[in-house]
């Protein structure tokens, strides 16, 4: 809590209330004004406010969303925290996510690239910006002299119109600065009275794209072999502006001299985040009870209750869970504190063996023996009869 508190306020808790400084606070997340003596909860307007799950929780999840190059997917999260929930590692680290984004963070200047790509596995039909079912990414990167690259931005655009690609680098590109990009028509009316506009027609040049525009190719590159490699590749186009902000984040912060450099920024940016609750991360907030779905040929409402053989299917494919066992134990205590007999009595022993020869599905009249004193032993003369 002192770390964050620091965070928060570098020169010492403010009461939001009447502006005084914090003189009195009591334990846990809620510290009390000394002025007006209204009670402020430490982690309000973070993106941990009306959390459960403890802080130390959510700095390890921060320290391993940072400490990987790669970065880390949420069911690894899961299991490297132990978290009973895929839900509760996901919301962390969509949290976290939606926190790498500063609103006034500085724009590109100098030499800007810029070109788009397309983001999503192969799909029938043609190729390039024809092509259908896939996202189409803009791509900004910052060319440094003589050689070299600085910070990139990323983002999803409907189409390459000159409207768009106009909006795109007015928010992101300073004015006056130099924007390359190949010989797509949009980009002269996209960079009309506000930037320099380099082209670099791919047709006719004789070379690949990737030579003429190498920064954006690489990018992209990288960008689709982190989503392949740590994410497999399932990412949802409604989530996918959040995995580029993330992917930005860490390549803008490549060169940091240490790994706990980003986990203090992480947290830095977190503290000062606003709050967001599932309902507002998640894409689609409603329900799938709430929406009319086709299951077996039939539209099935809210209202209308699932067919018995679809409950039943999905029941068969349950795996036994932890109650389960636990409801056996109980019930197998439970017979024993009934029988008020010791272990080895003979009455325990035949209800048992006559269970066991019902499981069996074996027809006997003959009844179960009774547990007593062992026989002596046969004289020789028994053992020469017809026994």
């Amino acid at each position: 809590m002192d770390y964050l508190d620091w965070l928060r306020w570098p020169a010492g808790s403010v009461c939001p209330g009447c502006g005084r400084a914090a003189t009195a606070v009591t334990t846990g997340r809620v510290w009390r004004c000394g002025g007006c003596r209204k009670r402020v909860s430490r982690t309000a307007g973070t993106i941990f406010q009306d959390t459960r799950t403890p802080l130390t929780v959510w700095f390890a999840a921060a320290w391993y969303m940072t400490a990987d190059p790669g970065g880390v997917a949420a069911l690894t999260m899961q299991k490297l925290l132990g978290l009973g929930s895929y839900q509760t590692a996901w919301t962390m680290l969509h949290r976290y996510r939606t926190a790498m984004v500063r609103p006034d963070r500085a724009v590109l200047t100098g030499r800007v690239e810029v070109d788009e790509t397309f983001l999503g596995g192969e799909q029938p039909g043609v190729r390039g910006r024809g092509a259908l079912g896939k996202t189409l990414v803009v791509i900004a990167v910052e060319l440094r002299e003589p050689r070299g690259y600085g910070r990139v931005r990323m983002s999803i655009i409907p189409d390459a119109a000159a409207k768009t690609l106009r909006e795109f680098l007015i928010t992101t590109v300073e004015p006056g600065a130099t924007v390359v990009t190949d010989g797509w028509a949009a980009y002269p009316k996209a960079c009309r009275d506000w930037f320099a506009h380099e082209p670099h027609p791919v047709s006719g040049s004789g070379h690949e794209a990737h030579e003429l525009l190498p920064a954006v190719h690489r990018v992209a590159a990288l960008c689709k072999r982190w989503l392949l490699g740590t994410h497999q590749g399932r990412v949802e186009v409604d989530h996918l502006q959040v995995y580029l902000e993330e992917f930005c984040f860490r390549f803008n912060r490549r060169h940091s001299r240490a790994r706990g450099l980003l986990f203090y920024r992480l947290l830095q940016y977190a503290a000062a985040a606003p709050p967001m609750t599932y309902r507002q991360l998640v894409a689609n907030p409603a329900t799938q009870s709430n929406q009319a779905v086709r299951r077996q040929g039939a539209t099935i409402t809210a209202q209308q209750p699932r067919p018995a053989a679809r409950r039943s299917a999905m029941a068969s494919r349950r795996e036994p869970g932890v109650s389960r066992y636990l409801t056996v134990a109980v019930k197998w205590i439970t017979h024993m504190n009934r029988c008020r007999t010791s272990m080895f009595a003979a009455p325990y022993f035949q209800r048992t063996h006559r269970h066991m020869r019902a499981d069996e599905h074996t027809v006997s009249d003959r009844p179960p023996p009774i547990m007593s004193a062992p026989s002596p032993p046969r004289t020789p003369a028994q053992q020469r009869g017809r026994w």
